[in-house]
């Protein structure tokens, strides 16, 4: 690691098929332009986010962080329902989902149904062939220094949250099972005398051990979209939007904490050199055309088809981030070197403000654009920065005026600014 890397936890959300999404994202990250500015000190998951952390882990453990795109593309191609007989019942799933919907439908205890056994078993094949985990824990337990790795998980019989912790030894490929047993498709996984559901139930995925891998920086991969556009009320959406908000909540605590004492921080309640500002990027992954058709169902969608694009749509998004991050250093190097930050700007880029006291009407004019950043000294203050559907988004600050506060939304092309507008919220 050199002096000038970030220390990265890298956080992955559960959420079924959705996180082919995560595995184009961490394929993305983990390539070597990223990797020279930041160094991954540990990840986290949950579910199907669990599974592509775990793939990840062990290829950044074995120094070999390049093959984490083959691992990930070879686990969600055996994950890809590619035969006739596998699309005829991945169809009948989606359309099970959709029938129950609005029909009364008989619901079939997982304990009574053979077919969730083989969905276990072959969910552990396609683990055990992508990755050995019993090696790489080995590998890990013989280091102090390597990322370590945190799973999700509940225990049901207990009523708590539970997260198996490589630096204890405790990842497996039954724990990944744990992790993923949601309780209406499969049975629970027992380990010793406890029995664990899906992670999905509560820390999803974990965040708050990560802080002690020390980084200075947590990237949550997040396949749960925050905000829909209208109220849910057919059935259908309604148990969509319950999947969504279960996941999204636990996340939106363990940050909000993060962010707390960042702001203590900043005002100097807290005044600790034990204690340090983290910066939160969350990548939101964009609702697709398919997601938005089956609600929760598309989580279950093994069409091969669709789990390609998903992960395509992660690397675009993963794109944009480390556009954004790029951006970001710019902007608040400013000050030293303005002709940085205007060489992040595209050649027809367009720049606005309706910030009251930070104005601009809508111009494509670069002296102009340069004149506003020097004219109210804005700069990157917050510690949340969010890459989605509409784009990046910051909270910035004016260093000349208290009163400016205000939301910066960009969008990029090729690697530079295409789009970029100042508002008060």
């Amino acid at each position: 690691m050199t002096s000038t890397q970030r220390r990265v936890a890298i956080a992955c959300q559960g959420g079924g098929s959705h996180t082919a999404f995560t595995a184009g994202a961490l394929s993305r990250f983990l390539q070597p332009d990223v990797l020279d500015e930041h160094q991954v000190v540990g990840v986290s998951g949950t579910s199907g986010g669990a599974i592509c952390a775990a793939i990840a882990w062990s290829s950044l453990l074995h120094r070999r962080p390049e093959d984490t795109e083959h691992l990930l593309e070879r686990f969600w191609t055996a994950n890809s329902a590619t035969s006739w007989t596998e699309q005829l019942v991945n169809s009948m799933v989606l359309w099970g989902h959709r029938m129950s919907e609005s029909v009364a439908v008989p619901a079939v205890s997982p304990y009574l149904n053979a077919g969730s056994t083989w969905s276990s078993t072959l969910l552990r094949r396609m683990i055990d062939e992508t990755v050995d985990l019993a090696a790489a824990q080995e590998y890990a337990t013989a280091s102090i220094s390597d990322p370590m790795l945190l799973v999700g998980a509940v225990d049901v019989l207990q009523g708590v949250f539970r997260t198996f912790d490589s630096r204890d030894g405790e990842i497996s490929t039954d724990a990944l099972l744990a992790s993923a047993a949601i309780p209406n498709l499969f049975r629970s996984v027992r380990l010793g005398r406890n029995v664990y559901w899906d992670g999905l139930f509560s820390q999803n995925p974990p965040v708050h051990k990560l802080l002690d891998c020390d980084p200075d920086e947590v990237w949550v991969i997040q396949v749960n979209p925050s905000r829909v556009d209208a109220e849910p009320t057919t059935i259908g959406d309604i148990a969509t939007r319950r999947n969504e908000l279960a996941g999204n909540l636990s996340l939106y605590q363990e940050l909000g904490f993060i962010e707390q004492v960042d702001d203590w921080l900043a005002d100097g309640t807290i005044q600790s050199d034990r204690v340090k500002h983290i910066t939160v990027r969350i990548l939101e992954m964009e609702r697709t055309p398919d997601s938005r058709e089956w609600g929760y169902a598309s989580k279950l969608n093994r069409d091969p088809d669709f789990i390609s694009g998903l992960m395509d749509l992660g690397r675009r998004q993963a794109q944009e981030q480390v556009d954004a991050m790029a951006f970001e250093h710019a902007w608040n190097a400013n000050e030293r070197d303005p002709g940085a930050l205007m060489g992040r700007f595209a050649d027809s880029a367009e720049v606005s403000s309706t910030h009251p006291l930070a104005p601009l009407e809508r111009t494509r004019d670069r002296e102009r654009i340069r004149r506003f950043f020097d004219e109210f000294g804005l700069h990157v203050a917050t510690s949340r920065a969010r890459v989605c559907a509409d784009g990046a988004r910051w909270t910035v600050r004016s260093s000349l005026d208290r009163r400016i506060e205000a939301c910066v939304r960009a969008s990029f092309d090729d690697g530079r600014i295409r789009t970029l507008t100042v508002s008060a919220d």
